[in-house]
């Protein structure tokens, strides 16, 4: 678990200079994030519960000349975050931008038939793991004094659908903390906002298509690759301090 380092800035580097973790790392929209924040100079530690995958990750943004340490965790247990954020914190040298993506999907059902069980291991994870991510990692963004905070929400968190209520409400849940969040570190030159990324070509929405639950009015919508979502992630962290906070950024329809 080496931190590497980029020696060849460029001027496209618009967060050269800064360190960031993402949770999520290991695959889909994290990992896009990730190597996309590596790649514009950020020195970046990935979090995630596979090892695997997640050396995957350092070792692709070490392979593109970029600065990457990676630890295990699982963001539901609320000591190995506190951990985990500390270690990462310690080999960055710091931290200004965290990035709140890991999440889950484990049922399509409706309330009446779901497991509680898995309900609530959906909230364990999507808004409950967030908040401990959140919690941890405040005294180092309050250190950076110009701290970035992007919370990967989803517009069923806006809007809801039908036989996935533990994901929608985890994720409105996810938006109401986000808001919370930046009244309250506002004044601490921290800004909180969240990312809506729209319908994106990952395992949970491949394993969604094959539960037959594809929204019809996906017809019209960016059905997008990870990497796409990226240019909206690095212009939400290369706002300038005093900028937005609170807000939604979405690239998704809002009339879905």
């Amino acid at each position: 678990m080496q931190t590497t380092s980029n020696s060849n800035p460029t001027m496209n580097q618009v967060l050269a200079g800064r360190r960031a973790v993402v949770t999520g790392a290991s695959r889909g929209i994290g990992r896009a994030i990730a190597e996309g924040f590596a790649a514009a100079g950020a020195a970046v530690g990935c979090l995630a519960r596979n090892e695997m995958h997640l050396a995957e990750v350092e070792v692709a943004i070490r392979a593109g000349g970029g600065t990457a340490c990676r630890q295990v965790c699982d963001v539901s247990a609320v000591k190995q975050v506190d951990d985990a954020m500390a270690s990462l914190a310690e080999r960055l040298g710091g931290l200004d931008i965290l990035v709140v993506n890991a999440g889950i999907e484990l049922e399509k059902a409706t309330v009446a038939d779901s497991d509680p069980a898995k309900w609530a291991a959906v909230l364990n994870t999507n808004l409950i793991g967030a908040y401990h991510c959140l919690r941890a990692a405040t005294p180092f963004l309050r250190v950076s004094g110009d701290g970035r905070v992007i919370v990967v929400g989803s517009g069923m968190g806006h809007k809801g659908a039908g036989g996935s209520s533990a994901y929608c409400v985890s994720k409105a849940g996810l938006w109401m903390l986000t808001r919370v969040f930046a009244q309250e570190v506002v004044d601490q030159g921290i800004a909180v906002n969240e990312l809506i990324p729209g319908p994106v070509d990952t395992d949970m929405t491949r394993w969604s298509a094959t539960q037959g639950e594809r929204p019809a009015n996906w017809a019209t919508e960016w059905f997008k690759q990870p990497e796409e979502v990226v240019p909206l992630a690095l212009f939400m962290a290369g706002q300038p301090a005093g900028g937005p906070t609170a807000q939604s950024y979405s690239l998704m329809r809002r009339d879905n």
